[in-house]
């Protein structure tokens, strides 16, 4: 019996145990892919983009939108295969004495290093391309930290969520079979780009890219910044003859002799504000708050379901 006791080391030290397989994992079977994968997406997204972002209200939440996706995108890529794959180690050690939540939690450390290190590389890709970041803080007193605090947290949600699909996945095919329709989901139930039904809007709180995006369109001052597409649309019309005149042109001519081009612009934004978007602290700690009930959420359920793998007959 003391043998046996012996053999069994406790949930601190097998936590430590699987945390150094996993950056063996990182380091000598091409893990670490993920990180240059991340650069080349934040690098697309910039020259898509990021052009206007945080320069317009346009701009700004089709880039926000934009970079919530990439957080999605390499959250899933992160874990989805991760647990499937090794799933028959993994319920053959759990009868030898693992602890899942010892398993999980190793887990957890390390995708959270990943997800750090993607949301450091997506800024500095970000930066290099000139695109305009958030500089007014709003919660934390340092430039670019709320930026980055919201960005990690939704590819932490999002790792985490794949971490669940990969716990009750038979096979890592199937995992990736359900990994495309889940980033659909978050891609339309994002909450503010796509218009839904009244009776699908409560769905919307179920996905990472709706706060992700309200958290970066508020620590972003959405609200302050210029509105461009009604001045855009209306200059395509300019050369639209009334009674043989050009009313439209003689305006916009109008508005620029006389400098008033940026006042119409913020004329337009004052009524296109979204209250969701304002430059508020409570605004940005409720996304973050719901970021991380969801994603206590999925840790909770992996646990659950790794539990009993025993019982798993697949």
């Amino acid at each position: 019996m003391e043998k046996t006791q012996k053999m069994h080391r406790g949930r601190f030290s097998q936590a430590i145990i699987y945390l150094g397989k996993l950056f063996r994992m990182f380091l000598f079977q091409s893990d670490w892919k993920v990180l240059p994968m991340s650069a080349v997406i934040a690098g697309l997204v910039c020259v898509a983009v990021g052009s206007n972002m945080y320069k317009t209200m346009e701009g700004t939440q089709m880039g926000c939108f934009a970079l919530s996706c990439v957080c999605i995108w390499n959250g899933f890529f992160n874990s989805i295969q991760v647990i499937c794959r090794e799933r028959a180690i993994v319920k053959r050690e759990h009868r030898s004495g693992l602890h899942i939540t010892s398993y999980l939690a190793a887990h957890m450390i390390y995708q959270a290093m990943l997800c750090a290190l993607q949301v450091v590389i997506m800024i500095v890709v970000c930066q290099a391309m000139n695109v305009t970041l958030p500089s007014k803080p709003l919660v934390i007193p340092w430039k670019l930290a709320d930026f980055a605090v919201t960005l990690f947290l939704i590819t932490y949600c999002a790792d985490m969520l794949a971490l669940l699909i990969s716990s009750f996945s038979k096979t890592t095919t199937a995992a990736m079979t359900i990994m495309p329709f889940l980033l659909i989901v978050q891609l339309l139930f994002s909450g503010g780009f796509f218009s839904l039904p009244k009776e699908a809007q409560p769905f919307t709180n179920m996905t990472a890219t709706k706060w992700g995006l309200t958290a970066l369109c508020s620590v972003g001052d959405y609200n302050s910044l210029p509105m461009v597409s009604i001045w855009n649309n209306a200059l395509k019309m300019k050369n639209v003859e009334v009674e043989g005149e050009k009313p439209i042109e003689e305006a916009f001519v109008y508005l620029e002799e006389n400098n008033m081009k940026e006042q119409f612009l913020m004329q337009s934004a004052q009524h296109n504000q979204k209250p969701e978007y304002n430059f508020d602290d409570d605004i940005v700690y409720s996304c973050w708050l719901w970021l991380l009930m969801w994603t206590c959420v999925y840790v909770i359920a992996s646990v659950v379901i790794l539990e009993f793998i025993d019982k798993d007959k697949r």
